[in-house]
């Protein structure tokens, strides 16, 4: 039977509420049937639903046999910005999943890099293979991974320690009045809502600044950068202070624009070296869609 093995790194949490957030298209109700059968350890032992995650526990995920998990290489192609023996960034087109989760183990990026790469680091199991960090499917932009536990240790720290670049490009809705902002609310599950986050009083620490670049009479056109890296949390800031990212169908307006997702594009990104210790920036523009659709604006096409 196979197996998917998980390191949890981070804040003390619930299991049940951590897998589910983690694990794409399950849910708290679909995973009591795993501990029930006892198909969900860590370290080793049985445990409970209620069972409090702490930082490197070792979570073991046992398919039961109405679940087949089989990572397969697929030959997708990359838009590669930088590789070497030890990382390689990727500009990640919008509708792509990061990595495969239950019900969802073709077309990711892992399953992309899985064909392109010889290793990928071990550290978060299988279907998170070189994975260290993540962005939303429908958001575009660079994303590094790592090729061996080495460099996914030092990217890991370097992300916790919040001395990463991570610069967003965005559309929002409204005009933002001020030229700059710092949004320091805690993130958690939503309650009402198991499949949204939302700002939440004991959830987890976040942190976004955000820059206007330019207004427009509906719009405001900002960069934001990332001092945590929660999820969601851009999209949830934003909505949470009223300017949510435009097109963006769970936390923006009712009436989604266009079918690419949000209007969000992780455009710079920048870390040092986890083996030479050089400080690499990486920047790439938004994808065509994304101008388009601003030059509409500029020309005053969505304001009605």
């Amino acid at each position: 039977m196979e197996k998917t093995i998980i390191k949890f790194n981070g804040e003390s949490e619930r299991i049940d509420k951590y897998l589910a957030s983690t694990l794409e298209g399950f849910t708290r109700s679909e995973l009591k049937n795993y501990f029930n059968d006892q198909k969900i350890t860590v370290n080793g032992k049985n445990v409970k639903p209620s069972y409090t995650l702490s930082n490197d526990d070792e979570i073991c995920i046992e398919a039961r046999e109405v679940v087949t998990l089989d990572i397969e290489k697929e030959d997708i192609p990359l838009d590669i910005v930088y590789e070497d023996s030890d990382v390689i960034v990727v500009n990640k087109p919008s509708g792509m999943v990061v990595h495969p989760a239950f019900g969802h183990y073709k077309g990711t990026l892992v399953n992309a890099l899985m064909h392109h790469c010889t290793d990928l680091s071990s550290i978060n199991g299988v279907i998170r293979a070189g994975i260290v960090h993540r962005i939303d499917k429908d958001t575009s932009g660079l994303l590094v991974a790592c090729k061996n536990d080495l460099s996914h240790k030092s990217l890991g720290d370097q992300l916790k320690n919040k001395t990463t670049t991570r610069k967003y490009i965005a559309i929002v809705c409204g005009q933002i009045p001020h030229n700059l902002g710092k949004i320091n609310a805690p993130i958690g599950r939503d309650e009402n809502d198991r499949q949204k986050m939302a700002v939440v009083s004991g959830g987890k620490s976040a942190v976004t600044h955000f820059k206007v670049l330019e207004r427009f009479k509906k719009f405001t056109l900002v960069e934001l950068q990332l001092e945590t890296g929660r999820t969601h949390q851009i999209r949830v800031h934003m909505s949470y202070i009223g300017y949510p990212v435009f097109g963006d169908p769970l936390y923006g307006p009712r009436k989604v624009y266009g079918e690419n997702g949000q209007f969000l594009h992780a455009q710079t990104l920048g870390f040092i070296h986890p083996r030479t210790k050089e400080y690499l920036e990486f920047s790439r523009p938004a994808p065509d869609y994304f101008y388009e659709t601003l030059e509409k604006i500029r020309n005053g096409e969505l304001d009605k």
